[in-house]
């Protein structure tokens, strides 16, 4: 049977592939859902208590703000689904998803040379794509001119620690799930794992602290028992979105506040001044440091970072902490315990200072592997350019590799506002297909995302995270400039200077 062709593939239902959806949506493309339901992670890996760690207001589309513009609360996981089907049935986007339709395969057909790198060679098939539905044992096939890859990093594939021989989870004899596991349960199913059980978290980010406070909620009374946090690496955890009295944003998501950091292209007098402004952006972390630590018992249990701020800022690791987590913690519900290095024993957790942790269910808050589900469908010789020298792969404007013809990846370079970010890159890269302005050499390109990664580098040790949060007004900038709009989006010089940036200020321009 004949491939099916179309021009526009879209792989992934989730909030970049809804945002490729609506700005391509005049090409009329397939949108390949693997499950049931839009959403991604937002579907598929939230838990009950799960919330939105940005702002409402920060996290919407343009063109389809939310009902109510409120900041005071963070919405929960269920109203942002119930937003992104909203959006989606405004623009009528349902019509062009195919749900329960997994790719299992993308082969590339395309006539194309050396030369044609960091090329859109538009009018003939380059990618096919095998599609499994649920309805059918075999596969269908479709031809594109054009693919988005809109998967994402995270959900899917769980990234497992490794351990010794012999000290894995087959010799515990309590129960052992990831994350990805917990969020298929329902509310009594939950109930059930946690309550009366003896249970150790594994992760201190936001599904770790998140999980940790469930944990203590289902273990009240005197009969409950204690949640144990183990953690490898400490990250920085805020309560809210003020600091001394003063707005969050004022300190990194103004342009005036990023001016202190450093961005792509931006010369050697800027340079020279962001050297002398070095005392400045270290200044701004330690006022925020020191208010989380006033503000919250770090010190107490242990759990202030050794690491700056900014570090865990500039790789998108900032958590937002749930109401009633230290108040939990002081009631003996949730307990901490450092540990680099650890493994199962039959009664629970070891650790390598001979010490051991009794445990009834472990459960692994320990991420996802992003990479291996990308790596899963990209065919050779493309699957090994998603690895770079420095880890981290190289998207201009954080949607084309350079190398990979007629593809685009969005939801990979990570934004305090990935929704934001998301939108962005869909309006640059649907006038890039729409032939409204042209690639720069693969050299100018690499360049780039060299200079990009370079940053990151200098600026966390956590760089392979892929965040552009301290220079995300300039990316914006210059994706504006490609697309030929004006940067500064603001109405008057003080807004520009000393207001925050959001989806609303990037509404299209007629």
């Amino acid at each position: 049977m004949a491939p099916v062709f179309s021009k526009i593939g879209i792989i992934g239902g989730g909030i970049s592939g809804l945002a490729a959806a609506k700005q391509l949506s005049h090409h009329h493309p397939v949108v390949f859902e693997a499950t049931d339901s839009l959403g991604g992670v937002w579907k598929h890996c939230s838990f009950r208590s799960t919330k939105l760690q940005t702002p409402r207001c920060d996290y919407e589309f343009s063109d389809y703000p939310w009902p109510q513009r409120d900041n005071s609360s963070f919405p929960s996981y269920t109203e942002i689904l119930e937003y992104l089907y909203s959006y989606a049935a405004h623009f009528d986007l349902l019509r062009l998803v195919r749900f329960n339709s997994k790719v299992v395969e993308i082969r590339f057909v395309g006539e194309w040379k050396t030369a044609d790198y960091g090329s859109l060679l538009p009018g003939q098939p380059m990618w096919e794509v095998a599609v499994r539905t649920d309805q059918s044992e075999g596969v269908q096939w479709y031809a594109f001119e054009f693919l988005v890859i809109c998967t994402g990093k995270y959900g899917d594939v769980p990234k497992t620690p490794d351990f010794p021989p012999n000290k894995g989870p087959e010799i515990f004899r309590g129960k052992v799930l990831h994350t990805l596991d917990y969020c298929k349960l329902d509310d009594e199913g939950t109930t059930q794992l946690l309550k009366g059980k003896k249970v150790a978290v594994i992760g201190y980010k936001k599904s770790a602290i998140d999980l940790a406070l469930e944990c203590a909620e289902a273990n009240q009374g005197p009969d409950g028992q204690t949640c144990t946090m183990v953690i490898r690496t400490l990250h920085w955890t805020v309560p809210h979105y003020w600091i001394w009295g003063l707005p969050f944003y004022l300190f990194y998501s103004t342009r005036s506040s990023q001016f202190l950091h450093e961005r792509p292209n931006h010369g050697f007098l800027r340079s020279f001044l962001c050297h002398l402004l070095s005392p400045a952006r270290k200044a701004v972390s330690k006022i925020i440091e020191s208010y989380l630590v006033s503000k919250l018992p770090l010190e107490k249990y242990g759990l202030k970072p050794d690491h700056a701020f900014e570090e865990d800022y500039a790789s998108c690791q900032m958590a937002i902490l749930p109401e009633n987590f230290f108040a939990e913690a002081d009631k003996g519900k949730i307990a901490f315990k450092r540990a680099p290095r650890w493994w199962f024993w039959e009664g629970g957790v070891e650790f390598e200072d001979n010490t051991k942790l009794e445990a009834d269910v472990v459960m692994l808050a320990t991420g996802f592997d992003g990479k291996s589900k990308l790596k899963y469908i990209i065919p050779e010789p493309f699957r090994g350019l998603i690895d770079f020298t420095s880890g981290i792969m190289p998207l201009y404007r954080g949607t084309i590799h350079p190398l990979i013809p007629n593809m685009a990846f969005v939801g990979y370079i990570e934004s305090v506002s990935n929704l934001h970010t998301a939108e962005i890159r869909c309006k640059w890269l649907a006038r890039l297909v729409d032939e409204q302005f042209k690639l720069p050499s693969v050299e100018k390109m690499l360049q780039q995302t060299t200079k990009e990664i370079e940053i990151m580098k200098r600026t966390t040790r956590f760089y392979k995270r892929s965040c552009i949060s301290t220079f995300s007004i300039n990316h914006s900038d210059e994706i504006c400039e490609e697309m030929g709009w004006t940067s500064w989006r603001k109405k008057n010089w003080l807004a520009e200077a000393f207001s925050p940036y959001n989806s609303q200020d990037y509404e299209e321009e007629q």
